[in-house]
């Protein structure tokens, strides 16, 4: 398993693909990706624009930030 985001940039679909590509390793983690976009395999298979990570939001104590972000739509987009 990879964790291929630096320096705290989330890793990317490209990355990802990459490494699976040349066979260092059997499966990549997405992590704070998967939190700001719940729909991420969907986003990455349609090749849709992902939304930003609130950093300053993660891992705190409310839904903000955690599981207030929305599935994609083109409404969601327009934000």
């Amino acid at each position: 398993m990879a964790n291929i985001g630096e320096n705290r940039d989330p890793t990317t679909a490209a990355g990802a693909e990459n490494v699976l590509r040349t066979g260092l390793a059997d499966l990549v983690s997405f992590g704070r990706s998967f939190i700001a976009n719940p729909d991420l395999v969907h986003r990455i298979r349609h090749d849709l624009p992902l939304a930003p990570i609130r950093e300053e939001m993660l891992y705190g104590r409310t839904a903000e930030g955690y599981s207030d972000y929305p599935s994609w739509t083109t409404t969601a987009v327009a934000r």
